[in-house]
């Protein structure tokens, strides 16, 4: 996947407390077919979960089909469950911090093309929003969350069909979607972070190789305590946790297929010190040995 780097002004963003002079943010590329309107996919229980801190220019609904997960929205932490449906828009960082091993939902990203073209249709004016300056979440009824999770499979079936079809399915979901969302009770379950705390969480992003904790502290302006019980207390996710899922994706980067680097030379390029410590936390993350993981890969390619 690539990375495009946009850099913002600083009179028009402001972050973590005090201006910078340009803020960078990390704008995924999805590779979408040029004749598909967006996609739809299943994140099934037993994935992986990981997930770089990222935006894209597609809107984005989840709709959780099973499990609790938490996510980084911004500059809030957001808790979803059965029957949670969330707003994802283009100017939202967002990664999905941890979630529990049964939790599956689907995943619909849409072109913003196609997004402008559908406003001027719905309720609201939110939906074509770069940034709505909030976290857009509700509960669907039992009901609802049933027709939506069925135009989901539909929408997803129609584009393995053919593409005319899956987009006009997928332009009726959205519009599904977005006519539960306004007719369901939004959900509290959003919290604002501290600015420390988002501080520290994009320097673990940015910065694979820092491993001092207490520099880590005196750049987000806190004790090494205070940020550590923060940090846990306001993700659900421990700083060392949060630092280790961030060097296995940049393994999983930099490795590949295997054809650029071994396994021990992309571990400690992404800051692990040793490969007894990657092994480790590698099956403790993704749930499998870095050698079952290889396997797989040779004989996916194969």
């Amino acid at each position: 996947m690539d990375i495009i780097i946009t850099l913002i002004p600083a009179h028009i963003f402001l972050s973590f407390g005090y201006l910078l002079s340009y803020f960078v943010m990390a704008e995924e590329k999805l590779h979408l077919p040029g004749d598909h309107d967006g996609n739809i996919w299943m994140l099934e229980p037993g994935s992986s979960g990981l997930s770089r801190t990222h935006r894209h220019r597609e809107l984005e609904f989840n709709l959780v089909v099973s499990g609790t997960a938490r996510y980084l929205v911004t500059d809030q932490r957001v808790t979803i469950r059965r029957r949670v449906l969330l707003w994802l828009f283009p100017g939202q960082e967002h990664v999905l911090l941890d979630m529990s091993p049964e939790f599956s939902m689907w995943i619909a990203v849409i072109k913003p093309e196609r997004v402008r073209s559908l406003a001027s249709t719905s309720r609201g004016p939110t939906l074509n929003a770069f940034d709505p300056g909030r976290v857009l979440v509700s509960r669907l009824s039992e009901q609802a969350y049933s027709h939506l999770g069925q135009l989901c499979g539909t929408t997803r079936n129609s584009f393995d069909r053919d593409t005319v079809l899956g987009n006009a399915a997928l332009t009726h979901a959205l519009l599904s979607a977005w006519h539960d969302h306004l007719a369901a009770d939004s959900l509290e379950d959003a919290s604002d972070v501290h600015p420390a705390v988002e501080r520290a969480a994009l320097i673990l992003r940015d910065e694979h190789e820092l491993t001092d904790l207490e520099t880590l502290s005196k750049r987000c302006g806190l004790s090494p305590s205070r940020l550590s019980r923060l940090f846990k207390q306001q993700t659900g996710v421990s700083l060392v946790d949060f630092r280790n899922r961030r060097r296995i994706e940049r393994f999983l980067d930099l490795y590949g297929s295997g054809r650029k680097y071994t396994m021990i030379e992309a571990a400690l390029r992404s800051g692990f010190g040793s490969y007894p410590q990657f092994h480790r936390v590698f099956r403790q993350i993704v749930g499998r040995s870095p050698a079952d993981y290889r396997r797989q890969q040779h004989l996916s390619i194969n």
